[in-house]
């Protein structure tokens, strides 16, 4: 798989090298990425389909084919050029040699009760592995470890903590003014200012009472 993954983006990113051809037009500017040839010693009919009879009829490499990346029609290009390179039907050259010998390119297996192409690298992967996308900041939650979760940026070393917070008795106490007056003046909640704190939130929860489905007519600070 490696090997293949070097292969290709061999290709994607190196210029062909230019050299005198040996395919006997003496006219190819680039022996090292000239397409499919065919054998002429073998005396049976070839049958090809029309995309091989097109690479072979203008000597263009299997590795410069247009077809989309990882379409069907890319993966059964491959496995004809394997089908008739086994049967010593075509030559090829280096590059497109190593890629029949080396992988399953445009062959299957089965994966977890799936078909899937073998050998089928994805060109991007580095670029492919984003970065997680980040949940929403600021925005509590019902779930997690405790009643109640929100996604903070720690402001000093930036990056993204989750607070879990609360529990059912929050809940019932936003309702009850008795209640919300204690709770507030046993947790100081007048002076709970850092978001990444379990106690900030939880002072703060009537504020969200309506994005977290509670039913209460009371919005404000505890």
């Amino acid at each position: 798989m490696e090997r293949l993954k070097k292969l290709i983006k061999e290709v994607l990113s190196t210029p062909p090298k230019k050299d005198k051809c040996n395919c006997g037009c003496d006219s190819c500017e680039n022996i090292g990425n000239q397409g499919p040839i065919l054998n002429e010693n073998i005396t049976a009919k070839i049958i090809m389909s029309e995309n091989m009879k097109y690479h072979v009829d203008n000597k263009v490499a299997l590795t410069e084919n247009t077809f989309r990346y990882g379409s069907d029609a890319f993966l059964d290009l491959w496995a004809e050029a394997r089908y008739l390179y086994s049967r010593n039907a075509i030559h090829v050259n280096d590059l497109d040699k190593e890629i029949l010998l080396e992988t399953n390119l445009g062959e299957y297996g089965i994966y977890e009760g799936k078909k899937v192409p073998l050998d089928l690298p994805m060109l991007n992967e580095e670029k492919s592995k984003t970065k997680k996308k980040n949940p929403p900041l600021n925005k509590p939650k019902r779930g997690g470890s405790k009643a109640y979760y929100v996604y903070v940026r720690d402001p000093k070393t930036k990056k993204i903590k989750k607070v879990s917070f609360g529990s059912g008795g929050l809940k019932a106490k936003i309702n009850n003014p008795e209640a919300r007056k204690a709770f507030a003046a046993r947790h100081d909640c007048k002076n709970k200012k850092d978001k990444t704190k379990a106690s900030y939130w939880s002072c703060n929860l009537p504020r969200y009472a309506k994005s977290l489905g509670i039913k209460s007519s009371f919005t404000g600070f505890w």
